[in-house]
Order: C-alpha cells, then structure tokens, then sequence
C-alpha cells in the first residue's frame, strides 16, 4: 500500500496550488523543478542573493524577488505550502517568521536545527498552534525505502541492520552557512542516513560508541564506530571514517534475506544462501526529479497521504539529532 501510494502521487491534481520557496540555493532549485513537474506554476522563489536571483530568473518561469523573506513575506501573505530552504542557521527564524505572517503549512529543510535544544524548544511551540510544520527529509520519501519495508515485512521484519555514513569531503562547500553548521557535519549531513536506518530499525535504547581523529572544520572526531541495541530489539552497527574513502549506505537483515541500500536511491536484495546481490525494480511518480522532493511536497499539498506516509515532526527531528549528539559527541546546547 505504502509503495503504491507514493509512485502514483502524479494522480493527484496539483494545478493551482500557491507555493512559496525561501532561499534559491541547490535545494531551492530543487524543489522549483519538483514544481514544474507537478504541474505546479503559481510558486514565488525569495533569495537574498541577487547572482542567485538571476540563476531562478534565467531557469524558472516563476516570481523570483531578491532581499530576503523578511523583507518580502509580510502578514497575510498566505500559500498553499511554504518551502523553507535558506542557509542553515536561517531555517528556524524563517519557519518563526512565515508563522506570524499567517502560514500554517511549512515544509523546512533538513536538519531545521543542528542544536536538538532548539528543535524542542520550536516543537513546544508547534503545539496546539494547528501550525503543521514538517522537516525535510526527502529519503523518507524514497520509493525503494518504502519496497524495503514492505518486503522485510512478508520476510518477518528485521533481525539486524548495519550503516555507514562516510563522506565525500571534496564535495562540502563551505562558503554558505555559519561554522557550526559544519562543526557539527554529522547533524548537517550525515543524519540523513542515520535517519533514514534508524526509522527502519527503531531508536536506540543502548547504544556504545567510539571517536578518533579530527579535522580542522569537524574537530570532534573523524572516524566513528559504534553498536547497539534499537527498541524494537534490533541489533545494529554503524562504521564512518571521514579520513578515508566510501560511500552512504545501509543493509538491512532479515529472516530470508538481505537488503542493501547502496547507494540510497536503489534497492538490493541478496537471498539466504546466496552470495548474490539483485537489483528489486522500483519506480518513481516523477522519475525526472531528485528523489524525494516531489513525494514529500506531494504529501505536504494533500495530508491525509501522512496517515500512509508520515513525514518527519519537529519532535522526530529532535530526536534524530539528539541520537546525532550521541553518536558525534556533540553538545546538544548552543554555546553562548
């Protein structure tokens, strides 16, 4: 049911829906040719970056204004959906700012904090508001994350799980957000894979963890191992080492199988007995589109899909980045 819902998200009627994306960076423009697939056309982009502004312009038949969402979303300016994808330390006074001004559904970015401190303090807001403000975890949303759960289902669930989170170092950009946000690397980045595991595994009631190494922007650590135990008595182990080479990936063990994720976007299946890996078909609504986007917007534009397909609360998040203090060592306070 789950997987049938979301590869056929394109039956629903998306046109003359109203949207608002904040920021035009990468995932703005993401999100904007999630839109245009979706045969969405009525969207506002706002930058404050004017080169940015002209790169929306140049790529997107949509209103692009230049000088920031404060300056540019006033009170009752109202959308279907608000898309928040500024720098990082921007998302949470953008999700305060598009609230005051009337919005009452708002997709923001992921991680939405890299503080778990501040992500409770905004979920003890959000509550009895009848503001309904999801986090951005698009792989939430993949449609071979959903063909795994429900295979490992008629399997007879999980049995044990193991992930990797290593990073492609060469790629991060560093330019655009404040140092904390690369400081604590492991909630900016890496918790998309450590999300995405634990929500097929469940959250740890014990977890050991070692540390080693360090680097001149992530001073903590650089290399990670650790195991646990989840609460749905699932045994897992995670290995990273952010000095060496590798890829995101997760495998999934279950009584007839085993099932790799590797990379995100593809599903890998390995019978018992075997040493072979096949790939399990899957299919996208809009195959065109970065995965993810389009099935969370979808399920943003038509909520009643999250009694299928839950997105990811601003509770949930907090404690996907409280597990991230855990296992990073981080401080899950601001420092003042």
């Amino acid at each position: 049911m789950s997987y049938d819902l979301i590869t056929r998200i394109y039956e629903h009627d998306f046109t003359g829906k109203s949207v608002l994306i904040l920021g035009g960076g990468k995932m703005g423009k993401e999100f904007s040719n999630a839109l245009l697939a979706m045969n969405i056309h009525n969207f506002t982009i706002i930058t404050a970056n004017g080169r940015t502004a002209m790169e929306c312009r140049s790529a997107f038949e949509c209103r692009i204004m230049n000088g920031g969402y404060q300056a540019n979303v006033l009170k009752g300016d109202v959308y279907d959906l608000v898309i928040i994808a500024t720098p990082v330390h921007e998302l949470i006074p953008a999700v305060r700012h598009v609230i005051s001004c009337g919005n009452t559904n708002i997709l923001v970015e992921k991680p939405c904090s890299v503080y778990s401190s501040e992500l409770r303090a905004l979920a003890s807001e959000l509550e009895d508001s009848g503001v309904r403000v999801r986090v951005g975890y698009n792989r939430r949303t993949y449609p071979n994350l959903w063909k795994l759960k429900e295979l490992a289902k008629i399997d007879g669930g999980i049995t044990s799980c193991r992930y990797t989170f290593t990073e492609i170092l060469r790629t991060i950009i560093f330019d655009n957000n404040h140092p904390d946000a690369y400081e604590r690397w492991g909630i900016t980045n890496s918790l998309h894979v450590i999300s995405t595991a634990h929500f097929l595994i469940g959250m740890p009631n014990e977890l050991s963890r070692y540390l080693i190494g360090g680097l001149s922007w992530h001073p903590i650590a650089s290399r990670f191992v650790g195991a646990g135990l989840t609460e749905k008595d699932i045994l897992f182990s995670y290995l990273a080492d952010w000095d060496s080479a590798g890829r995101w990936g997760i495998e999934i063990m279950t009584p007839q199988n085993a099932y790799r994720l590797v990379p995100l976007e593809k599903l890998f299946c390995c019978p018992k007995s075997s040493f072979e890996w096949e790939l399990v078909e899957t299919t996208s609504a809009f195959p065109d589109v970065k995965q993810g986007i389009a099935e969370e917007v979808a399920i943003m534009l038509y909520p009643e899909m999250e009694k299928t397909i839950p997105l990811v609360t601003v509770h949930e998040a907090a404690e996907y980045t409280g597990l991230a203090d855990q296992i990073f060592g981080y401080d899950s306070h601001k420092s003042t």
